[in-house]
C-alpha cells in the first residue's frame, strides 16, 4: 500500500522504469558536448525549452556544486567540465548510473549519492555553494522542508536554482490539454481516485505546488529573490497557446 512513508520509494522505482525506455531526462549529454562546455560553450535548462543565463552560475571553477534531483548525465558532466566540484543526489539508481556512464566515458571522478529529497538531505551545514535543481519538485507532498534543507546546506552567499511546475498540468487530465477537470491542489495521497489514475498513467506520484507556494517556501527559508523567467511544456495545447506551466527561479542565501 502507498501512504506517506514510502510514496517516494514508488517514485524511485517508475523513475528507473522511464531511464530504461529512453527518458528524455535520462539522456547523457554527448561527448562533443562535453568538450564544447571545456571551452565555455553550454545550455543548461532547469525548465523544458529555455535555458538558464550563464549569469545565473557566476564562475563555477572550484565552485561545490549539487545537483539536486538532477541525475541522468545531463547537468553534472557539464558543471564538472566547467571545472566545479560535483555531487549528483538522485533517488533513482538508473539517473545514477547514467552519471557514472558518463563520468568513466571521460575520464574524472564525480560524488553520487542516492537520497531522498524529502527527507533531510545527508550534507552538514554550508556543504555548497550552488545548488541546482531541474524540476523534480512535483514528485514530493512538502516543500517547506526540501528548501529550509537547501538553506541549511549552502553557503553564505550560496546560490539555489530551482525548475517548478506552477499547477496548471495538473487541472487538465487529457492527453489534448483542451478540458479542465482537476482542482488544486492536486494530491494523490489525499484522493484515491487521483492516485488511480496515476498508477494506471504510469506517471509516478505527482503533486501539485502553485508559484506562491514556491516563492513563499523559500523566502520563509531564508532565501533573496534574484531572479525568475517562466516557461512553457514545449509542445501540447497549453504550449500552443503560451501558457506557462513552469518557472526557474534564482535565490540567494545572504
Amino acid at each position: 500500500m502507498i501512504n506517506r512513508e514510502n510514496y517516494t520509494n514508488e517514485n524511485s522505482k517508475v523513475v528507473d522504469s522511464w531511464v530504461k525506455n529512453g527518458w528524455l531526462w535520462s539522456i547523457p549529454v554527448s561527448h562533443e558536448a562535453y568538450l564544447k562546455a571545456k571551452e565555455g560553450e553550454y545550455d543548461i535548462v532547469l525548465t523544458p525549452t529555455k535555458s538558464v543565463p550563464h549569469e545565473w552560475f557566476g564562475p563555477l571553477k572550484g565552485k561545490r556544486v549539487l545537483a539536486l534531483a538532477s541525475g541522468g548525465g545531463q547537468q553534472g558532466p557539464i558543471f564538472k567540465a566547467l571545472g566545479a566540484d560535483v555531487t549528483v543526489l538522485d533517488y533513482s539508481d538508473m539517473q545514477l548510473e547514467r552519471e557514472k556512464e558518463v563520468a568513466i566515458r571521460e575520464g574524472y571522478e564525480i560524488k553520487l549519492v542516492k537520497a531522498d529529497m524529502s527527507k533531510p538531505l545527508p550534507f552538514a551545514d554550508s556543504s555548497f555553494d550552488l545548488i541546482f535543481n531541474p524540476v523534480s519538485t512535483c514528485y514530493i507532498e512538502k516543500i517547506e522542508p526540501l528548501w529550509k534543507e537547501c538553506y541549511r546546506i549552502l553557503s553564505k552567499d550560496g546560490i539555489l536554482l530551482t525548475g517548478v511546475d506552477n499547477g496548471i498540468n495538473y487541472i487538465v487530465k487529457d492527453i489534448d490539454e483542451r478540458e479542465i477537470t482537476h482542482s488544486l491542489p492536486f494530491n494523490p495521497l489525499e484522493d484515491p481516485l487521483l492516485m488511480e489514475e496515476l498508477m494506471k498513467d504510469d506517471a509516478g506520484i505527482q503533486f501539485s505546488h502553485t508559484l506562491g507556494e514556491h516563492l513563499t517556501a523559500l523566502l520563509n527559508a531564508g532565501f533573496k529573490l534574484t531572479n525568475i523567467f517562466e516557461d512553457t511544456n514545449g509542445e501540447g495545447h497549453l504550449h500552443e497557446l503560451n501558457i506557462p506551466t513552469f518557472a526557474a527561479i534564482r535565490v540567494i542565501k545572504e
